[in-house]
């Protein structure tokens, strides 16, 4: 069972009920997947509303690892997610938003047309 209070966010991955969690240390390895030079950097970089769907592999696969499970991003990039892409949209924005302290992550930016 997650707890909210400590950022741990609970998903649905091939089926099975996983928790998720962005400890420091899986802060911190996301800061040198992004180049992110500190935290207010790397929120700022999360914050902005487009991710890549290896953005949101890193980020699924930081939070599994923060939770305690031993899993690489290929193994992440081969689990169902419950609705697809929009249920890893939605995953990722609970757990930065858990992480962060929002109530809601920031919603991703509608592609503008030219």
């Amino acid at each position: 069972m997650p707890n909210p209070r400590r950022g741990e966010v609970e998903a649905v991955l091939d089926g099975h009920p996983r928790t998720l969690v962005l400890t420091l240390g899986a802060l911190a390895e996301l800061e040198a997947a992004f180049g992110a030079a500190d935290l207010m950097a790397l929120a700022e970089r999360l914050g902005e509303g487009r991710l890549a769907a290896r953005d949101a592999m890193r980020i699924i696969a930081a939070g599994l690892r923060g939770a305690g499970e031993n899993i690489t991003e290929d193994e992440v990039a081969a689990l169902r997610v419950e609705d697809g892409a929009v249920g890893c949209v939605r995953l990722v924005n609970a757990l930065l938003a858990a992480t962060f302290g929002l109530r809601e992550a920031p919603r991703p930016q509608e592609p503008q047309q030219a």
